[in-house]
């Protein structure tokens, strides 16, 4: 990565919440990660923030049931850019009881559509399986509750998993979404632009 390309230069882990009530507050922009369980989400973030384990990706999926933040600033031009990354339990494999999962469910509803500082929404998906009948609830959910001053951004995972006739079909059924491979370290600059953009006005050649 050059360096006129943004980056981010500070990442931390600030705190764990189990619903809106004891989340951080609302100081800054949020850009909340959200995707299935064992959909690289852990990995993703670690990928933006070139830190390895800033997020600790759980050995069972669906284990995360936390709200986590992080304190991020970007550095682009010698301007820096402060926001939150918040980091949603994965959906779609917890093995927890009924009650629990209501409540849990219950907490996340309320944080998505209450919390006002929220700006961008990313959805992650696998790339292998672009069309999970769960992620669509996911996306139709989303794009019934976000505000006007809010945006959802769909990136597709595990990109390196598919050949190049599999990637093109993608690109043409999801024109305006960014693909990312963890494993090649590939696509995170066009997701920095796109938050640095759409939260901060910041504009790109």
């Amino acid at each position: 990565m050059n360096n006129s390309e943004p980056r981010v230069v500070k990442a931390e882990f600030l705190k764990s919440a189990q619903s809106i009530k004891d989340s951080v507050v609302e100081s800054r922009s949020e850009v909340v990660f959200m995707g299935r369980s064992n959909v690289g989400k852990s990995s993703t973030i670690n990928l933006l923030t070139n830190r390895k384990n800033l997020a600790k990706s759980s050995a069972t999926p669906g284990k995360t049931q936390l709200i986590n933040f992080f304190d991020i600033e970007y550095l682009y031009e010698q301007n820096r850019y402060p926001l939150y990354f918040v980091d949603l339990p994965g959906f779609g494999y917890a093995k927890v009881s009924k009650s629990t999962k209501e409540i849990w469910q219950k907490n996340l509803q309320e944080y998505i559509e209450k919390r006002v500082a929220i700006r961008l929404f990313i959805h992650l998906r696998d790339a292998r399986h672009p069309n999970t009948a769960i992620d669509n609830r996911v996306e139709e959910f989303l794009k019934n509750s976000i505000r006007a001053d809010q945006k959802l951004l769909t990136i597709f995972t595990k990109i390196d998993k598919l050949n190049q006739k599999e990637r093109s079909k993608l690109k043409r059924e999801y024109p305006n979404s960014i693909a990312i491979s963890n494993l090649k370290k590939s696509g995170q600059v066009r997701v920095h632009k796109e938050i640095l953009n759409y939260i901060f006005g910041v504009e790109f050649d």
